[in-house]
């Protein structure tokens, strides 16, 4: 059972990491794994927003609800900062 304060929690854990850059990986169906990787957008009430650069160049937005990362059907990992210099 998800309490409300654990919610509260992990709002706020992803409200430190707007602007910053994570991975979000997710269960695709039959044996696949989604990785998004991008930039935290927005935090709503429900859901963050995360902003991803695709393989074709477009930018897209992608929304995961926090229910999802608190019973692990969506794995986040924060990019270190240093990855992020040698990106650009």
């Amino acid at each position: 059972m998800i309490i409300s304060s654990d919610l509260a929690k992990c709002r706020e854990k992803f409200e430190e990491l707007l602007g910053k850059r994570i991975v979000c990986k997710t269960n695709g169906g039959r044996k696949r794994i989604i990785t998004y990787i991008g930039t935290v957008e927005h935090c709503y009430p429900n859901v963050f927003t995360l902003r991803c650069q695709g393989e074709n160049g477009k930018e897209s937005l992608v929304s995961f609800s926090y229910i999802d990362v608190l019973t692990r059907t969506v794995r986040v990992g924060v990019m270190p900062e240093k990855a992020e210099e040698l990106a650009v």
